[in-house]
């Protein structure tokens, strides 16, 4: 809900001030942007992973989900050549 009020005010003046305020708003978007992508990186570093179990875990979602996909294509689409 924290993020709705902010996006709804900028909304907001958005309407209000179109037709009054031409402001070239690229540079400082694109440097905002960076700056949010750097620090989700940082808080992302802080979190303590076991790297082995993610990619045990990973694998096994991703085969068992092929498996999944061709049991239900034969089962659903004739036979297996």
């Amino acid at each position: 809900m924290n993020i709705f009020i902010p996006l709804l005010a900028g909304v907001v003046c958005g309407y209000l001030f179109r037709r009054r305020i031409n402001i070239n708003l690229d540079k400082p978007m694109s440097a905002t942007l960076l700056l949010l992508i750097f620090f989700m990186g940082v808080e992302a570093g802080k979190v303590e992973i076991n790297a082995l179990n993610l990619f045990i875990a990973s694998l096994t979602f991703a085969v068992l989900t092929i498996l999944g996909s061709l049991f239900f294509a034969v089962l659903l689409g004739g036979r297996l050549r």
